[in-house]
C-alpha cells in the first residue's frame, strides 16, 4: 500500500518549500496545476532531488497529437504517475501513454486518467455535461473505456471504488481524492471519505489535500492519515 498522496495546494515554490521543511522524511506528492503552471518544470526537478514522489496532475484533455506530444515532454520530468482526462476518448488516451513511453528515460510513470470530478454532482454531471446516467454509471464506464486503453488505473471517488475494484479488478488503480478525517471541513468538494472508508472500500491510493496543509500542525495529521489508511512506516 502507497504512502498517503499529499495534495501540494500552493502557487509559489516558497510556500512549497516551507510547507516541506516541517517533515522529516520524503513524501509522495501531487503537484497540480496551480502551482506547476505558475512555476513550472523546475519544481519537479527540484522535488525529484529531494527524493519525493510525484504525481504530475495535469488532466491532459484535446486532440489525440496534441496529448501525444505533450505527454512525451512531461515523461522526461520523471514523475511517478500522470493522468489525462477520460472524456478526451481511447484514441486519445492511448495517444497519451505511446507519448509517455517514447518520452520516458527510466521507468514509465503510472498513467491514470480522471472520471468525474469528486466536486461534480449527479444533478450537475446530468444537467451541465448532459450525461443522462447516474453518476455512478458514468464514472464506470469512463474507467472501463481507460483500462480497454491500455492505462494504469483512473482517478474516482471512494464512493465508486468498490464496484471498481469488482468489475475492473485489484491491481487497476483507484487513485481518490476527497480524504478527510472525521469533522473535518468539506471545502468544494461533495464526494469525500475518512482513510479508512477508503481502505477499506477499495481505494488503491488516496489524496489529501487541505486536510494536511491547511492544519495547524501538518505533520500530526499526516502521520494519523498514514496510521488509519494503514501504511506501515
Amino acid at each position: 500500500m502507497t504512502k498517503p498522496i499529499v495534495a501540494l495546494d500552493f502557487a509559489t515554490q516558497q510556500d512549497v518549500e516551507s510547507f516541506l521543511g516541517r517533515f522529516n522524511e520524503q513524501l509522495y506528492v501531487k503537484v497540480g496545476m496551480e502551482y506547476y503552471l505558475q512555476n513550472g518544470p523546475d519544481v519537479i526537478r527540484s522535488l525529484k532531488e529531494d527524493g519525493h514522489s510525484i504525481f504530475l496532475d495535469l488532466k491532459l484533455h484535446d486532440i489525440p497529437t496534441t496529448v501525444h506530444k505533450a505527454m512525451k515532454g512531461l515523461a522526461t520530468l520523471g514523475v511517478d504517475m500522470v493522468n489525462v482526462h477520460a472524456a478526451g476518448g481511447i484514441a486519445m488516451m492511448k495517444a497519451a501513454k505511446e507519448g509517455l513511453a517514447e518520452g520516458s528515460q527510466g521507468d514509465m510513470a503510472k498513467l491514470i486518467a480522471v472520471t468525474q470530478l469528486t466536486s461534480t454532482t449527479e444533478g450537475q454531471m446530468q444537467q451541465e455535461q448532459l450525461i443522462q446516467t447516474s453518476l455512478e454509471e458514468s464514472v464506470v464506464h469512463y474507467a472501463t473505456i481507460t483500462q480497454q486503453a491500455g492505462l494504469d488505473g483512473v482517478v474516482c471517488s471512494v464512493h465508486e471504488a468498490n464496484i471498481l475494484r469488482d468489475t475492473l479488478g485489484e491491481s487497476f488503480y483507484k487513485v481518490t481524492p476527497g480524504i478527510r478525517l472525521a469533522g473535518g471541513d468539506l471545502h468544494d468538494q461533495k464526494r469525500i471519505a475518512t482513510p479508512t472508508d477508503a481502505r477499506k472500500i477499495g481505494s488503491t491510493h488516496i489524496v489529501v489535500g487541505r486536510a494536511i496543509t491547511a492544519a495547524a500542525d501538518p505533520v500530526a495529521v499526516y502521520h494519523q492519515i498514514l496510521k488509519e489508511w494503514g501504511h506501515e512506516e
